[in-house]
């Protein structure tokens, strides 16, 4: 399975993003990078490294904080993965994005979808990024790998979902825009029920 560029342009844009009052929150950005690798398609994480101040050894999609000097939040989201991953900003094509999400750390994050070329030379920045974890959009159909459970943050409960993939767990918020992801361009778990 090779996902076409310009049909995931037109399912990420068949949908009305949700937008978030930023307010106090502090502005962020992330890209979910997908290319070909051994003739199928597959999905950029990144694991953090332990000594960082948020979601330190977490599975995350290259991204960070907004700088006062990025223009607007996808320079954000192309600037972090280009310092972490070592991907030029203009070798990456952007095809869309998905809805603002809240991180229980006070980030507004937006989520931006990206493609690479086949063998991609990635130079990863190791005093951010302990491992590079790569996932076959494949292995992300099998519905064997994810579940929720209800999480109480402030008095509130919400649904975590979790993705297992061998050792590995995608899970908050990172899950919620990759299940998202996966929703837009048809390609979530069968079996499993939509969610927003």
């Amino acid at each position: 399975m090779i996902l076409d560029p310009e049909q995931v342009r037109r399912d990420l844009s068949r949908h009305t993003c949700r937008r978030i009052d930023q307010g106090v929150l502090k502005p962020s950005a992330v890209l979910l990078l997908f290319y070909p690798k051994n003739g199928v398609d597959t999905i950029l994480f990144t694991r953090r490294a332990e000594h960082l101040p948020h979601h330190a050894g977490e599975i995350a999609f290259p991204g960070g904080r907004a700088h006062p000097t990025d223009d607007g939040l996808c320079a954000t989201a192309l600037r972090e993965t280009e310092e972490e991953m070592g991907v030029r900003q203009e070798d990456v094509t952007i095809l869309g994005r998905l809805d603002d999400f809240i991180s229980v750390y006070g980030f507004h994050v937006v989520p931006f979808v990206g493609t690479i070329p086949a063998g991609y030379p990635f130079s990863v920045n190791r005093h951010e990024i302990a491992e590079v974890i790569e996932v076959p959009v494949a292995h992300l159909r099998d519905p064997r790998i994810y579940r929720t459970e209800n999480w109480e943050h402030l008095g509130r409960l919400y649904p975590v979902c979790f993705f297992t993939i061998e050792d590995y767990q995608i899970w908050g918020l990172t899950g919620a825009i990759l299940r998202q992801f996966l929703q837009r361009i048809g390609q979530w778990p069968p079996g499993l029920g939509v969610r927003p």
